[in-house]
């Protein structure tokens, strides 16, 4: 079987597995977050941390307890990491540094993942799981809720409520990740994936010399990692690892625990909108463009010149032989069009053109279909300013699902857009303008160029994946990506949380002959066209100077 239809095959059967799970897991979801039932082990958690489930919040006070659960969980993920060296099963690892605690937890805190270190090398068992394990699944759940905080925002109509955020959370922790990454992590065991409380070992000689291998929880973080699209590995080589990812079947397994919530979220918004046509519409944007953009990666990564390409059958630098070119791009473009970071290659080693396929997948806001909750609420923003921009073609006073789009929403989601390419862009141009930053380059030229401005666009769209060429082991990066993940969460979150709030408060507005019928393809393909040109208007300065100069080279 050749390798271009060993990759379209694997792509064909992702999409059916996601197919076949959208109704069912999206149904579920939308029955957690409407239920006013309570877990008896749900009441237990809400009686100690002393909140009220049934008490309906606006969104200043939904935000603040986004805020305050996330400023906590910075805080202890912090101290855990400055006190390994005193815990026990920390492996022998001393005590984690000041900058480096700082952005590990931010990073793992915002959903990022970034890691400027070597997980196998720093961290123990007790920081791996009661520390980074843990905010795979209520950072994940955090970004669920706000979504669910904004589809209500759209649902309801005169109250300004948006339900609670501490019900929200706990619901989307215990009942739908939780199960969920119980059931992948044995699929993973079963499959090869390393899943123990084990110690360093020495195994084998390798030039003259042995090779140190140290056990851990593996499955487990590797499902909630996926499943949470988190990204963040147990070992430093990530998804390429095999104790991770041991074959190619759990590499398209991975894949789709990647994308199964978000795709399954835009039916989730259909149900409790009234409007399933409307959850469509959303997948059937998010779903042309994963496959454009997974079209463009292939036809990269699988263009190729000279006998020693043709022979490997693409470009297979820094790519693992198990997973070929095909699987390869596939895990590449579904990590960085969700909020992910995970690889299983090297995306340094992409060619010119595929690397920037990368890049722009985050450019994008990583929408197409996104991460956990922040994918969904992405789009809905997007789905805003196309119904504006609508508005604006026919002279009409925009609308989207029965609410009115005026100067207050439109500021709101225009800063929501703006947030993120000018943390990318700042950081970027100071971090060249210095005179100590561009030493953590290891190539000059182009593509040196394109560590730094994919560090920074990994960070700010809390995505975590790296170029692999850069040394962000500094106090420089370490303090500008914090900062730029930090700012990246939590600043789109404000925006989106108002503008629920202020949809909710509103009246519905009666359906006429001029109204968008925004469950149409044609709705879809105008909201595609919207977020290329807003993107490309924003980043081809920046594309044009690193991937594309490279690739054109």
């Amino acid at each position: 079987m050749g390798s271009v239809l060993a990759g379209v095959l694997q792509l064909l059967a992702l999409i059916g597995a996601l197919a076949l799970v959208h109704a069912p897991v999206g149904g579920y979801m939308a029955t957690v977050y409407s239920s006013r039932c309570h877990l008896r082990v749900e009441r237990w958690i809400y009686r100690t941390i002393g909140a009220d489930p049934d008490t309906e919040t606006r969104w200043p006070a939904y935000l603040r307890g986004v805020l305050a659960f996330s400023l906590a969980g910075v805080l202890f993920l912090y101290l855990l990491q400055r006190l390994q060296g005193m815990l026990p099963g920390s492996l022998g690892f001393s005590s984690v540094n000041p900058a480096q605690s700082f952005n590990t937890a931010v990073s793992f805190v915002t959903n990022t993942n970034w890691q400027s270190y070597y997980g196998e090398q720093t961290m123990g068992h007790v920081v791996q799981t009661a520390g980074l394990a843990v905010q795979n699944f209520v950072s994940a759940a955090v970004g669920m809720a706000v979504a669910v905080a904004l589809v209500r925002g759209f649902a309801r109509s005169r109250s300004g409520e948006l339900g609670n955020f501490w019900a929200d959370l706990v619901r989307g922790t215990l009942r739908v990740l939780v199960p969920a990454a119980v059931l992948g992590a044995l699929v993973l065991v079963a499959c090869g994936a390393l899943q123990n409380f084990s110690g360093i070992h020495e195994v084998g000689q390798f030039l003259g010399g042995t090779q140190q291998w140290n056990g851990g929880t593996v499955a487990s973080q590797e499902a909630i990692k996926e499943l949470g699209t988190n990204g963040g590995g147990y070992f430093n080589a990530n998804s390429a690892h095999p104790f991770e990812n041991p074959t190619p079947f759990t590499n398209l397994f991975e894949i789709f625990l990647i994308l199964v919530i978000p795709f399954s979220l835009t039916r989730t918004f259909g149900l409790m909108v009234g409007s399933v046509r409307q959850g469509y519409a959303i997948l059937a944007t998010m779903a042309t463009i994963w496959l454009g953009i997974t079209a463009l990666m292939m036809a990269a990564e699988f263009s190729h010149h000279g006998a020693a390409l043709q022979a490997a059958g693409g470009a297979m630098e820094g790519k693992e032989v198990r997973f070929g070119v095909g699987g390869s791009a596939l895990f590449a473009v579904s990590t960085t069009l969700t909020s992910t970071g995970a690889v299983d290659s090297f995306h340094s080693s992409f060619t010119g053109l595929g690397g920037g396929v990368a890049m722009l997948g985050m450019m994008l806001g990583e929408i197409a279909p996104g991460g956990t909750g922040s994918g969904l609420y992405g789009m809905l923003i997007m789905a805003v300013i196309a119904v504006f921009l609508a508005g604006l073609m026919v002279g009409r006073t925009p609308e989207y699902l029965s609410k009115r789009i005026g100067a207050r929403e439109m500021k709101l989601a225009a800063c929501y857009i703006l947030v993120t390419p000018a943390l990318v862009l700042v950081f970027t141009a100071a971090s060249l303008a210095l005179p100590t930053p561009p030493h953590s380059m290891l190539n000059p030229g182009a593509h040196g160029f394109s560590e730094v401005l994919y560090a920074f666009t990994s960070a700010a769209n809390n995505n975590g994946s790296a170029f692999a060429g850069l040394n962000a082991d500094t106090d420089w990066f370490n303090t500008t990506t914090g900062l730029a993940m930090l700012l990246g969460r939590f600043l789109p979150m404000v925006f989106v949380l108002a503008l629920a709030g202020s949809l909710a408060a509103q009246r519905p507005v009666p359906e006429s002959a001029g109204t968008l019928r925004t469950g149409k393809p044609l709705f879809a393909g105008l909201l595609v066209g919207v977020i290329l040109i807003i993107t490309g208007l924003t980043y081809f300065p920046a594309l044009a100077l690193g991937p594309l100069a490279e690739g054109l080279a």
